[in-house]
């Protein structure tokens, strides 16, 4: 029996899209490259983004952040559109063992003309001193999304 314990990290976000939208900006790799990575969102050139949106699916978010390279990889265990998307979430690099690859579940819930984004992020406690960071993260990519789902021609706001 294994006594390790999760984190969990938890964000809630209101969109005023509707949630098919917002879910298609999770699994579409043109769009990623607009608020997951990239220039837009922080100092980092993107080398590929690769998605197979399915469950058993798997996903390549490869980024070189100044000599470094980092694959962000995962595969999808839930893909339940416009509700739900379970994923797993690791760095390539960083995988040792089972402990190395956490599970990252986004629940959509309509809204009105938008919808309710709930993030979930659990993770080994052996990554408890990431957790602020990994908070951090997420928010400043939603923040991202959320600006990238606006219309351009929008000018209010």
């Amino acid at each position: 029996m294994s006594t390790d314990t999760s984190i969990q990290v938890q964000l809630v976000r209101h969109f005023d899209t509707p949630a098919e939208r917002v879910f298609d900006a999770w699994v579409d790799a043109k769009f990623l490259g607009q608020w997951m990575f990239g220039p837009r969102v922080r100092t980092e050139q993107v080398l590929h983004l690769h998605v197979d949106a399915r469950v058993g699916g798997t996903f390549s978010f490869l980024v070189r952040r100044g000599e470094t390279d980092i694959d962000h990889i995962g595969t999808y265990l839930e893909v339940d559109r416009p509700r739900r998307l379970v994923f797993t979430w690791a760095i390539r690099e960083d995988v040792m063992t089972e402990e190395d690859i956490s599970r990252v579940s986004l629940d959509f819930r309509p809204q009105g003309t938008g919808c309710e984004l709930t993030l979930t992020h659990v993770m080994s406690s052996k990554w408890a001193e990431y957790a602020d960071r990994t908070q951090a993260g997420w928010a400043t990519m939603l923040t991202a999304l959320t600006r990238a789902l606006v219309p351009q021609e929008s000018h209010h706001g």
